[in-house]
């Protein structure tokens, strides 16, 4: 940890180092939901599902290791067992449990839209305050963004084609 890294920081830095954690929970749930759903994908359109799935999933763990970096320079300790992710998540963890691209993507778009709301969080409480982080959470957040729109576009696609048959 260096120490003037976390001096110049303007804010609780322990408990900015929880809302950290939280969406580092919140990553590593996405980057599950994501893969899993990838595997088990089912119906129209799947390959081009799959592979946005995939990408997101990617996206995901990169995320994660951004974060994780930060809580650490910060001083703090990340989430070390995936049990306490669940324990500490802001968006959660909804089971592919049907398996057609449609539940799968109206399940990441929601989990997207959290996404959006913590890191808009993130940013307005570092803003002025903490420059590393809110660029962090600036980057993240134009990431999650692009993941709804992807996954919304994905969608309509979807009913278009419904449409054409």
């Amino acid at each position: 940890m260096g120490k003037r890294g976390r001096e110049i920081v303007k804010l609780d830095v322990d408990e900015l180092i929880g809302l950290l954690n939280k969406a580092f929970a919140d990553e590593w749930l996405a980057y599950y939901q994501y893969w899993v759903g990838a595997q088990v994908a089912v119906g129209p359109m799947r390959g081009a599902v799959v592979a946005e799935l995939m990408e997101h999933a990617n996206d995901e763990l990169r995320h994660a290791g951004m974060l994780v970096e930060r809580i650490i320079q910060l001083g703090g300790d990340p989430l070390l067992t995936p049990e306490t992710w669940y324990d500490e998540t802001n968006c959660g963890y909804e089971t592919p449990s049907d398996p057609s691209v449609k539940a799968l993507l109206d399940q990441n778009i929601k989990g997207e839209q959290c996404a959006i709301d913590v890191y808009d969080k993130i940013l307005k409480l570092t803003e002025g305050k903490d420059p590393v982080t809110y660029n962090m959470a600036l980057e993240i957040l134009e990431d999650e963004v692009e993941h709804e729109e992807d996954l919304q576009a994905l969608v309509e696609d979807m009913m278009i084609a419904k449409d054409l048959y």
